[in-house]
């Protein structure tokens, strides 16, 4: 039985998220019936200790029966120490009644998909200097916020109805400029789809593919199992100083290829152009789709910006991009050039799975590029990133000589290559000292084979390393401004302890 309770004042109090289920069916009177239904909403948790409830003249009501029917159960379940009543109070949840422990063997917790596990993080993290994360304190509130004020009074009244699954098309007009002009990206705007970030975008790509996904040996685990979950299998290429091999994916029988060509994650190496030349071809020979993950493609610091491999066959390569790494992971915006070809399939899937990002931050987002206000704020970024990088690498060159440092002409984060068979005990020293970092391992295929370390020596900072060595990939996005030079010192003592 769903009951509505109105919210009789104070706070926290049922009705103010909404209804209360109820089922007050079951042996005995209305009584009993209550009593064990309220019972039952304490132990699981969804009356939260200090929840007020509604007065026994307004449930009475609500419920249809007689106040006293609900006074007494009330008066029970205080006596019983389920609730607790003080005068000019109400009637409350009592503070010790917790919900009951999660069913199953003792110290058996919920399973928990691995998609969707929390990161290895350390326990006590006092310097966050993982990967693939920007500085979200400096994400620029004053200007999205005047941006946000522009775009809800131009708003159209259809944008607040049920939307294109392609997403705004103000905003994918915008993107087609911007990514044009930005990134080389050939794209007309009626070919772009707004996803709710690159996660969701390459799981719409993968319900629409259902078949074998070549993918780098080194990348983020997180895009193979949430393939994984779509039905499709992941094949490795390895991956060296010029980026993919790209010449393994006629054996590997893959019908796609997910690829970062600018910025090799993690290991930071652009893809070589005799590559970008031969995965292409493939593409054309086969019939394959190549997925290319443009993650990082507008942070370029010693070199010219890579252009997109889009460019050389607009019908043959998928172009992803987000906003997580350029405003804020939080906003949950991200986009697709997809071939025409593939539209008609994508759209099919998107309106059966009906998921739409917001109209209104759809519309922001258009108004911030459109203004200049998105071009601004990521070249300011730019900077004080490259600021970062260059510190941290000074820094390492002083105090951890031995560590040689890769993968840094663009991007957010470094990699560290370390002395054999090290990687192990300098991230459990980073561990204790609470410096969350992540090991190159961590990032390998679990069907890729571990191969010879780095070349030696590259012709600069950001020359290519090969897989399969032991290293740190560590990221200088994370930390906010005034946290980054503590958290460059912590590292820098846990190398020169645990490398000694």
């Amino acid at each position: 039985m769903r009951e509505s309770w109105a919210n009789p004042g104070g706070s926290p109090a049922v009705g103010a998220g909404g209804d209360l289920h109820l089922d007050l069916g079951g042996p005995g009177g209305l009584r009993a019936s209550l009593m064990r239904a309220l019972r039952d909403a304490v132990r699981t948790g969804r009356l939260a200790p200090g929840t007020r409830l509604p007065s026994s003249r307004s449930l009475a009501a609500d419920l249809g029966v007689a106040r006293n029917t609900v006074a007494d159960a009330y008066a029970e379940l205080v006596a019983e120490g389920w609730l607790a009543a003080r005068q000019g109070s109400g009637t409350r949840v009592a503070p010790r009644a917790e919900p009951a422990a999660p069913s199953g063997p003792p110290g058996a917790r919920p399973t928990v998909p691995r998609l969707y596990a929390p990161a290895s993080t350390p326990p006590r993290v006092r310097h966050d200097l993982r990967s693939g994360r920007p500085d979200v304190s400096a994400f620029p509130r004053a200007a999205w916020l005047t941006s946000a004020r522009r775009a809800l009074t131009a708003a159209p009244g259809a944008a607040l109805g049920y939307d294109d699954p392609r997403g705004r098309p103000e905003l994918r007009r915008a993107l087609a400029g911007y990514l044009s002009r930005a990134r080389g990206v050939r794209a007309d705007p009626e070919r772009i789809v707004v996803c709710a970030g690159f996660v969701r975008g390459l799981a719409l790509l993968g319900e629409v593919l259902g078949a074998t996904v070549a993918v780098e040996s080194y990348g983020l685990w997180i895009h193979r199992d949430l393939l994984a979950r779509a039905g499709v299998r992941t094949v490795p290429l390895p991956v060296d100083d010029r980026g993919a091999d790209v010449s393994a994916l006629y054996a590997a029988q893959a019908r796609a290829a997910l690829l970062t060509p600018a910025h090799q994650y993690p290991t930071g190496v652009p893809l070589h152009s005799d590559r970008r030349t031969a995965v292409v071809d493939w593409a054309r020979a086969t019939g394959g789709l190549i997925l290319e993950d443009d993650y990082d493609g507008e942070f370029r610091y010693d070199r010219r910006p890579v252009g997109v491999l889009q460019d050389l066959d607009p019908e043959r390569v998928v172009y992803l991009g987000t906003a997580s790494k350029s405003l804020a992971p939080g906003l949950r915006l991200g986009w697709m050039a997809v071939p025409e070809a593939l539209l008609g399939p994508v759209m099919t899937v998107r309106r059966e799975t009906a998921e739409n990002c917001g109209a209104l931050d759809q519309l922001t987002l258009a108004d911030f590029i459109d203004s200049g206000a998105y071009g601004r704020h990521v070249r300011a970024m730019r900077l004080r990133y490259r600021r970062r990088r260059d510190q941290l690498v000074a820094a390492l060159a002083e105090h951890a000589p031995a560590v040689r440092v890769t993968g840094i002409a663009a991007g957010l984060h470094a990699v560290l290559e370390l002395p054999p068979g090290t990687e192990g005990p300098v991230l459990e020293a980073a561990r204790r000292a609470g410096v969350a970092v992540q090991g190159l391992a961590r990032f390998r295929h679990p069907a890729a084979a571990p191969a010879p370390g780095p070349a030696q020596p590259g012709p600069g900072p950001g020359s290519g390393p090969g897989p399969g060595r032991d290293a740190l990939v560590v990221g200088y996005g994370a930390p906010p401004e005034h946290g980054f030079s503590p958290a460059v010192e912590a590292l820098c003592a846990v190398l020169r302890d645990a490398l000694g």
